[in-house]
């Protein structure tokens, strides 16, 4: 079942808690992809010196932040890389929530040859690990792009996210990565992932 508008119109750390174990479904060169999300991050806007909208900032760039939840946000940084968020609670708020890794759960082949350029046989753990473990690492796999800013999660379509399998989870609470810029919000505890998982970027 594809999850409702209504599941990411919350706070973002309670959406980001909530979408781990959840589905992430990818369609793409004839291909549908599923991907458990097991880690994420959150970032509100008000209070947060990480947030591309801290302080009301209002671009084209960060325009998506601002709208109710249920979007896409992807965006470009070091002018290599995109990351995928999704947004959460309602309009005008500016809060929304990064993907941080993915575990594949199937077209491991395809994953393969599109990350690495291998066959997945023959990779070693750390390079079947390395297909999505990281959010720059997932939108290669996945051909998430810009392309994909401003998408409606919520309907089916080539990006949306669905219901998991109900499994009781363990969800560990930490701070963020590589914002080291952030001053007192690199302290924030707003990084989560499902213990013990190992598609996790950082334990």
């Amino acid at each position: 079942m594809i999850l409702p508008k209504e599941f990411y119109e919350e706070d973002a750390i309670t959406v980001a808690k909530k979408l781990l174990g959840k589905v992430l479904v990818r369609k793409v060169d004839g291909k549908v992809i599923k991907c458990k999300i097991v880690e994420t991050e959150s970032y509100i806007g008000d209070i947060d010196k990480a947030s591309h909208a801290y302080n009301g900032r209002r671009t084209e760039r960060t325009e998506p932040l601002f709208h109710s939840g249920g979007i896409s946000y992807v965006y470009f940084i070091y002018g290599l890389y995109h990351c995928f968020n999704v947004i959460s609670d309602k309009e005008d708020v500016a809060s929304g929530v990064l993907i941080r890794a993915v575990e594949p759960l199937d077209n491991f082949e395809y994953l393969a040859e599109i990350r690495l350029k291998k066959k997945y046989d023959k990779l070693s753990k750390t390079q079947k690990k390395s297909l999505t473990n990281g959010p720059a690492k997932l939108c290669m796999a996945l051909n998430i792009t810009k392309k994909e800013n401003y998408h409606r999660l919520y309907e089916e379509s080539t990006l949306y996210i669905e219901e998991g399998n109900k499994e009781e989870i363990d969800i560990v609470e930490t701070t963020r990565i590589g914002i080291d810029y952030a001053e007192e919000a690199i302290n924030f505890p707003w990084r989560f992932y499902i213990k013990n998982n190992v598609y996790v970027s950082k334990k």
